[in-house]
């Protein structure tokens, strides 16, 4: 692998010369995930980033491919070590390792501008049963340790997402001037944040309003946006009339109480899903980012703290294969469909020019063919067994209340489960039969405002590439380039 993988750096640093994008103009930040079964080529979808002036990008993991592909384009870029090698980062040899193989290697001129490493995501969550907690912070140090000792730890910084988990008010005073640690994680957190401050590293905290919306009954609607519509919570002689600001300044409290009341916050994760519940669509999503994006461009900041907010847009492109346990929503984070096209027009600067953000280019699609309920098929056959298949190992979810496509009947609603497994198994004859439940037509399936989904094809089809000889791929460049 060593040897494609150097043939792949090669191959990226040669369509970002030769292919450069627009200049870059903005500082918005987005997370690009990984998680879809049908990715599409990230040096196109490096070039959409530079096409529409995105400066900024977080990763989840340090994908060689996607990384490589980042080279020479100007972007900045967090690379992280996933939760599940949080333990192996315990031994300082393996993190020494992670480091040479992941960053320095990437470290040189007109390479990959790497600017911080994101330990774990979100490790102290609830739902992970404490897994995490004694891992985390030895992970931290190793990692911070090997950067420093390789010489890159003066301009890159390694630092832990983390959300509302570990800090909040407490329910009988729910101001952000009550915002501490929470008692199980103090101590954790305060040796933490003060190793962060110590060493020039940032906070990087997840903030969702939209989570804060879905989870709260009571929760006020306008709350969640930037209008001043909502009723303002007071807390002593300020005003926050929405729940951004006023889970940052309750961060702001927390750092303040743990002795580092001057540390850089980031925000590494903020959004509005467009599918998947009630409450995601793409006309709420515009509402947020026009607001959000607004308040970034004034670099109004927030009551505690005024000025620049560095944040991460989460996220890109939607992802099918991510678990849907907190919610069906969480496929449909993307400012981007699945196959590279902007759902809704925003203004990334945040200067009311609302258009359309510029696509994936060079996308291909599979065949233009669906796959239906069979109406003179098996009748004894299992059908409830054949959906709950396909939405198991499909995507059915926006199929549920308040969706994009709850508005479909029985026969729709199959039909499209149907169609997602067929999609997500690039069309394999074999993945429309059901027993003899389905059969694929030509005809477009979509109805009722419900996108029947053709998928593209899969740049993971393009891996066999990197066995051919370097010179040989320098002529197909070329000659992609004179064409």
């Amino acid at each position: 692998m060593a040897g494609g993988a150097g043939v792949r750096l090669w191959i990226g640093f040669f369509f970002t010369f030769v292919l450069p994008g627009i200049a870059l103009h903005n500082d918005i930040g987005v997370n690009w995930g990984s998680m879809l079964t049908h990715p599409m080529l990230p040096i196109d979808v490096v070039e959409m980033l530079k096409d529409n002036g995105i400066t900024k990008v977080k990763l989840f993991d340090a994908d060689d491919w996607t990384v490589t592909a980042l080279g020479g384009s100007g972007i900045e870029v967090m690379v992280a070590i996933p939760n599940d090698q949080l333990q192996r980062m315990n031994n300082y040899g393996n993190a020494k390792d992670w480091v040479e193989e992941n960053v320095t290697r990437y470290d040189v001129e007109n390479g990959v501008s790497i600017k911080y490493i994101a330990v774990g995501n979100e490790p102290f969550l609830a739902t992970y049963n404490n897994s995490f907690d004694k891992i985390t912070f030895p992970a931290l140090k190793n990692i911070q340790k090997a950067l420093d000792e390789s010489g890159a730890g003066t301009r890159i910084k390694a630092t832990i997402p983390l959300n509302a988990d570990v800090y909040g008010s407490p329910e009988d005073n729910p101001v952000p001037s009550a915002g501490d640690f929470k008692p199980g994680y103090r101590k954790l957190m305060q040796d933490i944040v003060k190793f962060l401050h110590q060493n020039g590293a940032p906070f990087l905290v997840n903030i969702y309003p939209f989570l804060s919306l879905y989870q709260g009954e009571d929760f006020p609607l306008d709350y969640a946006f930037f209008e001043g519509r909502s009723a303002p919570v007071v807390d002593g002689n300020i005003q926050y009339t929405n729940v951004f600001d006023a889970n940052f300044d309750t961060l702001v409290w927390s750092l303040k109480k743990a002795g580092v009341p001057d540390i850089k916050i980031v925000v590494g994760e903020v959004g509005w899903p467009t599918d998947g519940d009630q409450y995601a669509n793409s006309k709420l999503a515009k509402r947020f980012y026009d607001g959000f994006l607004k308040k970034i461009a004034k670099k109004e900041g927030t009551p505690l703290r005024p000025g620049k907010i560095e944040v991460y847009l989460f996220g890109l492109i939607d992802e099918d294969l991510k678990s849907i346990a907190p919610g069906n929503f969480e496929r449909h984070w993307g400012i981007f469909t699945y196959d590279g096209k902007p759902k809704f027009p925003m203004d990334l600067t945040g200067k009311d020019n609302d258009k359309l953000l510029v696509p994936v280019k060079n996308v291909t699609y599979l065949p233009e063919q669906w796959c239906t309920l069979n109406e003179h098929g098996d009748k004894t056959a299992d059908l409830s067994g054949n959906v709950n298949y396909a939405c198991s190992a499909g995507d059915c979810t926006a199929l549920g209340y308040g969706s994009s496509c709850n508005g479909l009947d029985e026969r729709g609603n199959i039909s499209y489960a149907f169609n997602m497994y067929f999609q997500m198994q690039d069309q394999d004859v074999r993945a429309c039969d059901f027993q003899g439940l389905a059969v694929i037509t030509t005809k477009n399936a979509s109805r009722n405002g419900c996108l029947f989904p053709v998928q593209i094809f899969s740049a993971g089809e393009w891996s066999s590439v990197v066995s051919l000889p370097v010179v040989g791929l320098a002529v197909m460049a070329v000659m992609m380039v004179l064409l």
